[in-house]
Order: C-alpha cells, then sequence, then structure tokens
C-alpha cells in the first residue's frame, strides 16, 4: 500500500482557512475578534525593546508631569504600526475581553517576560483613562484637508464623539456638554424623544429638520428662552471655529473634573499619510501637540503612525519644527524585517509530523532547489537556508517577504489606488494566508509562486492596473482557450505588474521564471521556453514592452502613449545616421590612423561611413571604414566583402545578424519624436509618464550603444580582400589594426622614408660641405628611394617641358601610395638642390 502524500491544508498547526483579520483597520472592535487578536499578536524581539520604551515613557505622565507626551511610531507597510498601536490601546485602557484584560495575554503567554516592563504596564493598565483611536484620514471631513485647522478639528470631533456628543457638529456638541455639565443631557434626550418620536443619537445629524423640537425641548426645560434657543440655532448651522488653545483647556478641564489621575489617550493612525507634505497641516499637528503638553502636562498623549520618520516628515521646506520633535520625544521605528517572523508564527507555524517531512523532503533535494531557483541581478534575494529553514517557511520561499514589502511600499507610492488607505491597509499576514489557502488543496512539494499575492491584493489596485489584467482575459491571443483563471501568459502579466516598481529585482527572463515556480518539480528548462512565448504574446498585444533585457508591464495610459509612439515614423536614413554618430563620436572617435613608427609624425585621415551613408560630407581620402550593419541592403557574402574589401581601398566591418541595436536605436528616435511634438494628448498620469519616457529614451541610447559596441567587438572585419584574424576583442584595438594594414597596402611607399626629417635638418645640410652622405658610413643617403622618385618625378616632367613646383611635388607626394609629409617634401627637394640634380628643373 503506498503511502498518501499529505496535503498542504494539513501541514499547519493553525487550521490555515481560520478568519484572521487581514487588515487592521483602525476603529473596528468586534469583541471575538479582540481576544484572538490579542492571543495571536507576536511580540517580535524589535518590538520587545518598543513595549519597553513606550511604557516607560508613559510612566512618567503618571508618577508625575511631563511636557513630552508624544509617540511617534514609523515603519512601512506591512510592518505592523497600526496593528501595534491597536494593541497599544488595549493595553492603555486596559480592555476586558471575556474574564481576561488585555495584559493578561501578555503574561500568560509570556510574551513579554522582564518583569520591570510588566511594572510599568500594569501602572498604565491600572490609570484610569479614555483612549481614543482613530484613522485620521477616515475621520477627518471631505474638504476637510484645505482647513488650515484641519487636525485640531478632527481631535475636536473624535473627543466630542468619546464623550458621547455629536462628533459631526460641534456646535451641537456644545450644547450638549452644556447640558451634561448641569446634569440635564439625559433628561433633554428623554424630551426630545417625547416630542420628536425618534431617539436624539440618531435624529442629530439631521439638525435642520428638528429645529423646532430643539428649541422647544429647550424652552420647556427652561434650559434657555424660546428666543435665546431660536438664535442659537440659527448660530448651529454657522461654521464653527475653535482655536487649538482652547481646545486644548477643553481637554484639561475634562480631565480635572474626572480626577483621580485620569488621562486622555489620541492614538491617531497614519497621519503621515493624512499630512503629505503640507507643512501647514504639519505645523497644525505641532501646535494641537504642544498645546496639549502645556496644558495637561503628560496626562494627555498623542500617539501617532507614520510611514516616514518625523526626522523625514519635519524636513518640510522652510518651516521649524523644532518644537513638535521636542514633543514626540519617544521614537518607534518599526521595520519590516520582522514581518517573517510573525508570519512563521501566525499562519506557517508546522506540526510536528509535517516538519519532518519537509526537512526530509529538503535533505533529498536541496540541489535542485536551489538550481531551480536563482535569480541573477546583484541585490540579495533570500533562498532556503538549510532543511530547517524550508520547513519553516513552506509553502513560500524566503526572498518573497522582502520582496512583496517592497512591492506593497512601491504599489502605493506609484498611486495604485487611494482605497486601501482610509480602509486600511492589506496586511503581509493576510497575503501570506490568502495564497497559502490557494495552494491548501496541493501535495507537498508545491510552492506558491509570486502571482498568487496578486490575486490577494487585486481588488485594492487602481483600476488602470487591474483593468489591463481583466482585458487581457477577454484577449483571444493572449487566453485562446478562454480560461477564468490560471492562464500562464497572464500569471506572467502579473508577475511584471506587482514588480514593476520594484527597484530590488529585474525583471529578465531568468528572474521572471524564478518567479513563477510552483513545484519543487518544476523542470527549468522547459518553464523558461514557456515564460519566453508569454512574453512575446504579451508584447506583441502591447501590454509589456521590453528595454534591454528587461520587461515591463504597461498600465491603460502607457498602452495609450506606446501606441502614440508606435505611429511615428521614423525613417532607415534617420536611424542609420543616429547609428553613424555613435560609432565615430562615441566608440570609435579617432579621427585619424596613427602610423606606429616616427613616433606619431604621419597620421592618415580614413573616410567614415556606415552602410551606403558617408558620415559627413565630402570625404575624399584614399583610405576608408565601413561599417556594415544587418539592415545593408548590397551582398554580404563572404566573396562579394572580400572584393570590396580589396577594390574600394577600405576597412569593411560586417556586424553579426542581430539588429538588437538598431530597435533599440529607432525605439530611442521615435520616443525623442513624440516628446518633442509634445502632442496634447490629455491624461492625468501624463507628465509623470513623459518623465518616464525621458529616462527610458536614455535608458534605450545607453542600451543601443551597449549593443552596438558588443557587435563591433564580435564583427568580422575585412581588409585587402581578407578577414582579418586578430586576437583583439577590443574594439578599438581590431578597427586600428585592420586600417593599420590597409594603410600598408595603400601607402606602400611611405617605408621609402627612413629617417624623419625636420627644418633644423635642412639648414644643417646647406651649413656642412657637400660631403655629408659620405659620412653615413656604407649606408648612402638617407631616405634615398624616395629622393629617387622625387627626381624621376621631376625628370619625367622635364621631358615633357613641364616646369615642376612646389605643390605639384606636394600634391603627388602627400597623397597615395606615399603619404609623406611636408617637412619629408621640404628636405627632399634642399636635399636635391644641395646635390644639384634639380639645377633648373624647378
Amino acid at each position: 500500500m503506498e503511502e498518501t502524500v499529505m496535503q498542504i491544508k494539513d501541514m499547519f498547526r493553525k487550521k490555515i482557512d481560520r478568519e484572521i483579520q487581514g487588515v487592521i483597520i483602525v476603529g473596528q472592535g468586534e469583541e471575538t475578534n479582540v481576544a484572538q487578536e490579542l492571543e495571536e499578536y507576536v511580540v517580535t524581539r524589535e518590538l520587545q525593546r518598543h513595549f519597553a520604551d513606550f511604557f516607560a515613557a508613559y510612566k512618567k505622565g503618571i508618577q508625575g508631569t511631563t511636557p513630552k507626551m508624544g509617540v511617534w511610531i514609523s515603519g512601512f507597510f506591512g510592518s505592523g504600526k497600526s496593528h501595534f498601536l491597536k494593541i497599544l490601546s488595549y493595553l492603555l485602557q486596559n480592555k476586558q475581553v471575556g474574564d481576561k484584560h488585555a495584559i493578561d495575554y501578555f503574561i500568560e503567554d509570556q510574551k513579554i517576560t522582564n518583569q520591570m516592563v510588566l511594572a510599568d504596564m500594569q501602572l498604565a493598565a491600572n490609570t484610569p483613562s479614555d483612549v481614543i483611536l482613530f484613522n485620521i484620514d477616515s475621520k477627518s471631513d471631505s474638504n476637510g484637508k484645505e482647513n488650515k485647522d484641519a487636525i485640531v478639528n478632527v481631535f475636536l470631533k473624535v473627543f466630542n464623539e468619546m464623550q458621547g456628543f455629536c462628533g459631526s457638529m460641534p456646535h451641537l456638541a456644545d450644547l450638549e456638554r452644556r447640558l451634561s455639565e448641569e446634569g440635564r443631557f439625559e433628561e433633554f434626550k428623554e424630551k426630545f424623544e417625547e416630542e420628536y418620536g425618534d431617539p436624539w443619537e440618531s435624529s442629530r445629524q439631521d439638525f435642520d429638520f428638528i429645529q423646532d423640537s430643539v428649541v422647544d425641548v429647550l424652552s420647556d426645560m427652561d434650559f434657555m428662552s424660546e428666543s435665546a434657543a431660536r438664535n442659537w440655532c440659527e448660530k448651529a448651522t454657522e461654521s464653527y471655529q475653535i482655536s487649538i488653545e482652547d481646545f486644548a483647556k477643553r481637554v484639561k478641564s475634562y480631565i480635572d473634573k474626572k480626577g483621580n489621575n485620569h488621562h486622555v489617550v489620541f492614538l491617531v493612525d497614519e497621519i503621515g499619510q493624512y499630512i503629505g507634505d503640507d507643512s501647514k497641516l504639519m505645523l497644525n499637528l505641532q501646535t494641537v501637540t504642544e498645546e496639549l503638553g502645556k496644558e495637561c502636562m503628560g496626562k494627555a498623549w498623542v500617539i501617532v503612525t507614520s510611514q516616514q520618520d518625523i526626522d523625514s516628515i519635519t524636513k518640510v521646506k522652510g518651516n521649524d519644527f523644532s518644537k513638535i520633535q521636542g514633543r514626540f520625544d519617544t521614537r518607534l521605528s518599526l521595520s519590516s524585517a520582522n514581518v517573517d517572523a510573525v508570519i512563521k508564527k501566525r499562519i506557517l507555524d508546522k506540526t510536528e509530523t509535517a516538519a519532518q517531512s519537509l526537512r526530509l523532503l529538503y535533505d533529498q533535494k536541496a540541489t535542485i532547489i536551489k538550481n531551480l531557483i536563482v535569480f541573477n541581478d546583484g541585490v540579495e534575494k533570500k533562498l532556503y537556508a538549510n532543511a530547517e529553514d524550508f520547513a519553516e517557511v513552506y509553502p513560500f520561499v524566503p526572498y518573497q517577504f522582502n520582496l512583496l514589502a517592497s512591492v506593497l511600499t512601491s504599489i502605493r507610492t506609484h498611486g495604485a489606488s487611494g482605497k486601501h488607505l482610509s480602509e486600511g491597509e492589506r496586511s503581509m499576514l493576510a497575503l501570506f494566508k490568502e495564497s497559502a489557502m490557494q495552494l491548501m488543496d496541493d501535495e507537498m512539494g508545491a510552492i506558491v509562486p509570486f502571482y498568487r499575492f496578486y490575486d490577494a491584493l487585486e481588488n485594492f489596485l487602481d483600476h488602470s492596473h487591474s483593468s489591463v489584467i481583466i482585458r487581457a482575459y477577454d484577449n483571444s491571443y493572449i487566453n485562446p482557450e478562454k480560461k477564468e483563471k490560471d492562464v500562464f501568459a497572464i500569471n506572467v502579466l502579473k508577475t511584471l505588474f506587482l514588480i514593476k516598481y520594484v527597484l530590488e529585482i529585474e525583471a529578465n527572463v531568468d528572474n521572471i521564471v524564478s518567479l513563477m515556480i510552483t513545484s519543487i518539480d518544476d523542470d527549468r528548462i522547459s518553464l523558461k521556453a514557456q515564460v519566453e512565448d508569454a512574453l512575446k504574446v504579451l508584447m506583441r498585444q502591447m501590454l509589456i514592452q521590453k528595454n534591454g533585457s528587461i520587461y515591463v508591464f504597461l498600465t491603460d495610459e502607457e498602452q495609450e502613449i506606446n501606441n502614440e509612439i508606435e505611429k511615428e515614423n521614423v525613417e532607415m536614413p534617420e536611424v542609420i545616421t543616429k547609428i553613424a554618430e555613435m560609432i565615430y563620436e562615441d566608440i570609435f572617435s579617432s579621427k585619424k590612423y596613427q602610423y606606429p613608427s616616427f613616433s606619431g609624425r604621419y597620421a592618415f585621415s580614413f573616410n567614415q561611413a556606415v552602410d551606403d551613408r558617408p558620415y559627413k560630407a565630402n570625404q575624399n581620402y584614399d583610405i576608408g571604414l565601413r561599417v556594415l550593419t544587418p539592415w545593408y541592403e548590397g551582398g554580404t557574402d563572404d566573396g562579394t566583402l572580400r572584393l570590396l574589401s580589396g577594390q574600394g581601398k577600405e576597412v569593411l566591418v560586417v556586424l553579426p545578424n542581430d539588429d538588437a541595436f538598431l530597435t533599440e536605436m529607432r525605439a530611442y528616435l521615435k520616443i525623442e519624436r513624440f516628446l518633442r511634438k509634445n502632442t496634447s494628448v490629455q491624461l492625468a498620469k501624463y507628465e509623470t509618464i513623459k518623465e518616464a519616457k525621458r529616462v527610458e529614451m536614455r535608458e534605450r541610447n545607453g542600451n543601443a550603444k551597449l549593443y552596438l559596441t558588443e557587435a563591433l567587438k564580435e564583427a568580422t572585419i575585412y581588409v585587402n580582400g581578407d578577414v582579418l584574424h586578430t586576437s583583439g576583442k577590443e574594439v578599438t584595438s581590431r578597427i586600428n589594426e585592420a586600417i593599420g594594414r590597409l594603410v600598408q597596402t595603400v601607402y606602400h611607399k611611405l617605408s621609402y622614408i627612413d629617417a624623419a626629417m625636420v627644418e633644423a635638418d635642412i639648414r644643417k645640410m646647406f651649413k656642412t660641405s657637400n660631403q655629408l652622405s659620405l659620412a653615413l658610413g656604407d649606408t648612402g643617403e638617407s631616405n634615398v628611394h624616395a629622393l629617387d622618385d622625387v627626381l624621376q618625378f621631376v625628370a619625367g616632367n622635364s621631358r615633357m617641358h613641364m616646369k615642376t613646383s612646389m605643390k605639384t611635388i606636394k600634391d603627388r607626394f602627400m597623397k597615395a601610395p606615399y603619404g609623406f609629409v611636408e617637412d619629408d617634401i621640404h628636405w627632399l627637394v634642399a636635399r636635391l638642390f644641395k646635390r644639384g640634380d634639380l639645377s633648373g628643373a624647378v
């Protein structure tokens, strides 16, 4: 009987499909969840320290007074800030769940073992306090941010609500407070219900409709005269102003009335998100905190969470925020690094049997697994360290913790929807749980591929991202079988979307393959072929684009702009001209070939061309360099090229048949043309996309240069009717060597100069007697062949009764096959004069 393979859902200690609150929504408290939340809350090493620091600071306000009553909790998406804030709120209000208090969970499960810290926590729990926990974005009015007192208004609203007063209408809250202070609020509520028929709490929102009843009740109660009540109602519909000082005094008087060392704690989630880079809001927060600190001296606390730490937020232009830094003296920074510890403990904890089977499996297949999941871009990605690690993290791969944290942060900064912001964030916990649930019926050996996280995130995404993927399902090229889910090409598309804005990973084929692994038995080679096919389809459908070796997901707007760019017409000659410029200005920029002997005395200019196009007009040198691209339409068979290079006195550099550099250059020119036209495509995100296109344009140019340089290294070079065989791989040295060979053939009489003479030598020659030549020993005359040729040239002219001028000598001997320089010619002529050979001829 063969043993059955364990299914993934049977591996975990706690059921993987149990209800876990996926999002910590501040301001939601169902009692049932609170117990589970406190029970499953994992206090990581980092949090041990934060609890200790927080309660040590809080204690100062209990045992005495302190002006430093601000706590700033920072940390990125998924680092557990909101959760930490919520747990603090349970501890501070000494929340009771069944017959236990919040702190009991910390003591019994030994979440915190340091007795000093537990004593501080107990002290805080025993201090009576009103805990007001809220998400500032969802509590603020829709247009509230424009108001420079936005923050104090939100604080007032939640403070009123906490006391049972009307939050949305501060005028009403003031009336309720006055009634309450005189002990007549309950009486008012009863009378109102008798008069109006509905309870006060549910009717007060519609103040305009109940004014008459309110006036009647107030005057019946003898609380106000009818006319005073009428007046008050008129005022109640006007806008409400409260100064920050008054607000702080109001909190102070509330605390004093309560007596008994009473505390009020404002816990504000996502303040950083709300403030953004608005310095007015920042100033407002500073003043609120400062006044509360001055008035209440440590009995009122402000605890906020923010993605940025306080220092980076207070760098807002030109204002002095040193005061706020003084108030927010306790700063706790949560890192996402601990997320994996929490997830392993709360979700991935395995039964002993499962852990053992997994360790065995890893030991058998360690090498296979190591060769299966590999990344090739310089940034470290964690992979399984050993069998123990494998058993703990399975069915995930360790790199997924950090990569997903980066993905969430990047989606958030690139405006993939504001939806999830006020509704609370997706926690990493929920994403891992839901992704594991998708595999719960698979057998041991299956692995969660990265695209599974997309499905868990989908409802939180911006339309311009998700609609691309939704539409891909209807595209019969991408999804020919009309499947509802699990279309391979779409899974590749989801993967590319997730890593679109992430710097830690490069979206090249090999990395995409690693992200797509769904089982430790996958065959990497066939998976790679599948991925490559999928990428081709997606590119043809314009849903992704390829930049160099990297594939990029395109949003709706980007697709629209790419279509516009695609329509730009770039002619072949334009691309070739640009390539020529790149070769002759950038890669091989020397304009002359330096002849090696006589230390650079002889430098030969050469014509420069690419395919049939000269790089610069009117070049008519004796030799040339011509680069042939894969787009060249002349004959490129070996025979033709040998012939061409022999006859044309040219070095031919024949690039390999890969036109990647031309494609990149064409793409560069299309974008450039599009940006230059600056068409009036009215898109909200147009500016950012244009900026991205500028960056892409530079990248394309860089890629073109890279590919072109590679192509030049691999090129076949023809010179003098032959293929050049050279050891060098370096572009410049290869081409120089070829031109050198050409120069030796074309200027084959340059070697007639065996001594380089200058003006000084001529002077010396005329000073000395004619016997100079004898001093040379047996070698006879310097540059003797050159002298002979000049002499013959002059004699030939004489025979035809022509005078020879210096100019004609230069025209003849500075060109091929000689290539002499002026100094050579001056010396030769002078020497012939001195010898007496030229008398009468010149």
